[in-house]
């Protein structure tokens, strides 16, 4: 009977030991169920997992190819070693900007954007490939033209300077060419010599030139006089102007509270000094444009830059883009210079094109894409584009009439005469932006062809080139031409 007791005495402890191992096992299956359900896909995304990174390179990619067939990015069999396949840009530079690069140290471009329908992580990629016993992920197929690609990049890379061009179908909202300048090669990248990616990665980072930014969709310059654009469409839109319309085009304009004095291009007058606004925008004086900027105020300025897409952090192509930005909180002579594209004005090359794009479509602005298709190995589409609007800038009728401003500035006499092509009538608007940065003018070009029935809208920005007629109009006429003769 006295052991009965000294049982008992025993038992406490060991229900309490019983009760704090249960507590710890449950414990451990919470965070190991946690981990499975919730922290796989980041413990699978970090770069010291060496089991996803050899993983990544154990099967095929899907294939980005252009519009025509022509293939700018594929795996190939690596034959023996720890990682079987290699990504290979047959292209090298000229496409970089587009497809980016898959390496150890990650991805960039197209390969990050559409990472999960290349790799074929897509759930839905994924179920048709084991259902189709497919052993690939998805090939892309992009709006991008060779034809245009090229002219664009050889004729930025001929002005030696850093620049970018993006063209667009303004009515559906296809890339045609993104381009930027200087580029690398992607296959670089593409070693499985840690030491040598290392290397590589250090030297082009530390690249004077920045090689490795997308200055087409990422970097942001002042617009320039291509923003008259804007200002004139917000002129065309608030009912006191009409491109014949007189506007006050004095010598020189003294900005609101400064003692500066605003000057039209070399000093020169703007007509008689009372021009009509189609004039006053064809040969791109500035100090119309300035009083226009002061009478309508920012308020309007800012109204219509945001409904061609300012201000706006939405826009993905599926890349990012940066932000075009339209300033708050000016004071007056602030808002003058902000309606010729300067003070505080940001736009990225592909606002630039945007801006014609919405033009050129009757004042519809189409949402910007790359990729026109996704497909499976088998040729199954499983991802198809829609063109989609993105903004609305201005109605059919001050469309009409700006894009017939555009048109002269293309004409004789106008800034724009180099972007001219036989036959077909181009509207356009030039711009010479200021850039205290690197202490030469940028230049600018914003424009769309054939003016009557638009198949494509350019922007064009080169860094520190000057003026905008003299060097980029060039070579929009060259990204145009090469569009126009490859559709007929």
């Amino acid at each position: 009977m006295a052991a009965a007791p000294r049982a008992r005495r025993i038992n406490i402890p060991l229900r309490r030991v019983t009760l704090v191992c249960g507590a710890m096992l449950f414990v451990l299956l919470a965070k190991v169920t946690y981990i499975q359900a919730f922290s796989s896909v980041r413990l699978g995304e970090d770069p010291r997992n060496h089991r996803m990174m050899i993983a990544r390179f154990d099967g095929p990619r899907g294939e980005i190819m252009l519009r025509d067939g022509t293939v700018i990015a594929a795996s190939r069999d690596n034959g023996a070693g720890l990682f079987r396949y290699r990504r290979v840009y047959p292209q090298g530079p000229l496409y970089a900007p587009v497809t980016g690069h898959i390496s150890l140290y990650g991805e960039s471009g197209l390969e990050k954007a559409e990472d999960a329908v290349l790799s074929g992580r897509d759930p839905y990629v994924r179920v048709r490939s084991l259902v189709n016993g497919i052993d690939r992920g998805a090939t892309l197929e992009l709006t991008i033209d060779g034809r245009a690609q090229l002219a664009a990049y050889e004729a930025l890379r001929a002005t030696g300077r850093p620049g970018a061009v993006v063209a667009i179908n303004p009515n559906t909202g296809a890339i045609l060419a993104l381009a930027s300048f200087p580029s690398y090669d992607p296959n670089v990248y593409t070693t499985f010599d840690s030491a040598q990616l290392d290397s590589v990665d250090t030297r082009l980072r530390g690249d004077p030139g920045n090689p490795l930014l997308n200055r087409a969709l990422q970097q942001s310059y002042p617009p320039g006089s291509a923003f008259k654009v804007v200002t004139s469409a917000a002129a065309l839109s608030s009912g006191k102007y009409s491109p014949a319309a007189k506007v006050d085009a004095p010598v020189e304009l003294r900005l609101p509270g400064t003692d500066t004095y605003l000057r039209n291009s070399g000093g020169s007058t703007c007509g008689d000094g009372d021009p009509p606004l189609a004039y006053a925008f064809k040969v791109s004086c500035n100090t119309p444009f300035a009083k226009i900027g002061l009478e309508l105020g920012q308020g309007a300025l800012r109204k219509q830059a945001e409904a061609f897409g300012f201000n706006a952090d939405d826009l993905t192509v599926p890349l990012p883009v940066a932000r075009s930005v339209y300033p708050q909180g000016m004071n007056r002579a602030q808002t003058a210079m902000s309606a010729l594209g300067q003070f505080d004005d940001r736009v990225t090359p592909i606002m630039i094109a945007m801006i014609s794009a919405a033009v050129a479509n009757d004042g519809v602005l189409m949402r910007p894409y790359l990729v026109a298709e996704a497909r499976l190995a088998d040729g199954t589409v499983i991802r198809d584009a829609e063109p989609a609007r993105y903004r609305r800038a201005l109605d059919k009728d001050e469309a009409n009439r700006l894009t017939a401003m555009m048109v002269t500035v293309t004409r004789p006499g106008g800034t724009g005469e180099a972007a001219v092509l036989p036959g077909i009538d181009v509207a356009a608007k030039t711009g010479t932006a200021e850039n205290t940065a690197v202490g030469r003018d940028h230049a600018v070009f914003t424009g769309f062809a054939p003016a009557a029935k638009p198949r494509v809208a350019v922007g064009v920005l080169v860094e520190g080139g000057g003026a905008g007629g003299q060097v980029a109009a060039p070579i929009a006429k060259a990204v145009m031409r090469a569009l126009l003769e490859d559709s007929g």
